[in-house]
């Protein structure tokens, strides 16, 4: 299997179903986009293929002619370095991911002192949206929760009846899980949660017969994935066009 396209199928698929749901995503030949006003995430333009001139234009045009900040993409996949061009067009890099993949081939113990359970309704939602703002401080709008739980899981983690951190697990394909918003809250932190949540979100992907997962790794994440076995693959990184 390629991981890496994978990977990317994985990402682009969320961030379209969410704009689907919202009623906020355009298909073109090069390109899709979605906005969302009230909400900081998707908002993201993105191509389907290497960057050129011509589609670098059309895609300047949309983000100018929208009030809110898209961010743009771009994976170090095409063996070039037409990223270069971005920059000469005006856009700034805002942040640097790595995509990782891990092949689900052992098995993986739930720890039981830490408890996931998914997003059901308008005040878990809530809780998600606060948790995950507390965490990374933007905001994912329950709004988006609430019109998707049915079809990804947000993931609200427990210890001791404590809230901890949130996930969001999604599948675009029978064989992949992708593994996204993955944060522990502040107060929470350097006490081996996020390596527990992870561990508990592989078994249970395993278990329902996924055969790989997927994520975009901070740098400061990046330890703990590769530590359970995850490995790098491209680089991701986020642009958005000067103010």
């Amino acid at each position: 299997m390629n991981t890496i396209q994978a990977n990317i199928d994985n990402l682009t698929s969320l961030w379209r179903t969410i704009g689907e749901r919202a009623h906020a995503y355009t298909s073109t030949k090069d390109f899709d986009h979605s906005v969302i006003s009230y909400s900081q995430w998707p908002n993201r333009l993105w191509f389907h293929h290497d960057l050129n001139e011509i589609n670098i234009k059309a895609a300047k045009e949309v983000l100018q002619a929208t009030s809110t900040r898209l961010v743009l993409p771009y994976w170090d996949i095409y063996g070039g370095q037409s990223y270069k061009l971005l920059e000469e067009n005006g856009f700034e890099k805002q942040s640097e991911q790595i995509g990782m993949s891990l092949k689900l081939n052992q098995e993986y113990q739930k720890i039981g002192s830490l408890r996931t359970e998914k997003v059901s309704d308008e005040s878990t939602a809530l809780l998600w949206e606060k948790l995950f703002m507390q965490a990374f401080n933007y905001k994912i709008s329950h709004k988006l929760i609430l019109s998707s739980y049915d079809e990804i899981d947000y993931l609200i983690a427990y210890h001791e009846n404590k809230t901890v951190g949130t996930g969001m697990v999604y599948s675009s394909e029978n064989a992949v899980v992708g593994i996204h918003a993955m944060g522990i809250v502040p107060e929470m932190r350097r006490k081996g949660f996020a390596e527990k949540m992870m561990i508990n979100i592989l078994s249970q992907s395993a278990r329902q017969g996924f055969k790989y997962a997927t994520l975009q790794a901070s740098s400061m994440g990046k330890g703990l994935y590769l530590k359970l076995g995850f490995e790098e693959e491209f680089i991701l990184t986020n642009y958005a066009l000067q103010q």
